[in-house]
C-alpha cells in the first residue's frame, strides 16, 4: 500500500496561497523529483481547476522555461484523481473522478498505488487528516511572510505529532521539510 502525502508550498506565516512564494527553477526541480517518486496525484476540485487552467498550456509552450515544461509534461502524464461533488467530467489527460465514500475511495487508491499518492489541496487535505488518512507531509517553506490566508491547517481539530524525516535547503532560502505521521 502506498503512502498518502500532503505536499504543499507554504510561507513562513502558514499561508498556502499559490501566488505567494518563490517560483524558481530549483523549486520546480525539487517538486518534479517528488512527483516522479509518487504514483499519482490527488486534488480537490478547486486546486485541480487551477492546475488544469495553467499547466497543459505550459507543457506545449516552446517558450516556457525547461523546468516549467518538465514539470508540466510530467504532471500531464501522471495519473490525476479529483474529489468533487459538483463536477464529474475532467478532460485533462489521465484524470479520473473520485466517487463515493471518501474514506473507502482514498484507501482503495492508496492500495492500488504502491508508489504513493500526493495530495496538494488544502481543504481536501484537511478532510483527509480528519479521516486519519494522511501518512506523511512535505512542505516547501518559502522565505515570505504573506500576511494573509488561506492558512495551512485551518480548522485542525487536534494536534498532530510528526516524525522528522529530512530537510533540504534551496539556494533561494526555501526549505523543503519532510515529516511522517507517528
Amino acid at each position: 500500500m502506498g503512502l498518502l502525502t500532503f505536499a504543499l508550498n507554504v510561507t513562513l506565516d502558514g499561508c498556502c496561497d499559490h501566488r505567494e512564494g518563490v517560483a524558481d527553477n530549483e523549486m520546480l526541480r525539487y517538486w518534479t523529483r517528488v512527483m516522479d517518486a509518487a504514483g499519482a496525484m490527488l486534488f480537490g476540485r478547486r486546486t485541480y481547476e487551477l492546475m488544469e487552467d495553467a499547466w497543459p498550456q505550459v507543457a506545449r509552450d516552446p517558450k516556457a522555461t525547461p523546468s516549467n515544461r518538465a514539470w508540466a509534461k510530467k504532471l500531464e502524464a501522471k495519473p490525476k484523481y479529483v474529489v468533487s461533488t459538483t463536477r464529474s467530467h475532467f478532460p485533462w489527460s489521465n484524470t479520473h473522478h473520485v466517487e463515493g465514500d471518501l474514506t473507502r475511495a482514498v484507501k482503495a487508491l492508496k492500495k492500488a498505488t504502491p508508489r504513493g499518492v500526493l495530495v496538494g489541496s488544502p481543504k481536501l487535505s484537511a478532510a483527509l487528516q480528519q479521516l486519519d488518512l494522511v501518512d506523511e507531509y512535505r512542505f516547501v517553506v518559502h522565505p515570505v511572510v504573506a500576511g494573509h490566508g488561506p492558512y495551512l491547517f485551518s480548522g485542525l481539530q487536534r494536534s498532530l505529532r510528526l516524525k522528522f524525516v529530512a530537510a533540504t535547503r534551496l539556494k533561494s532560502g526555501i526549505v523543503a521539510l519532510h515529516y511522517r505521521r507517528r
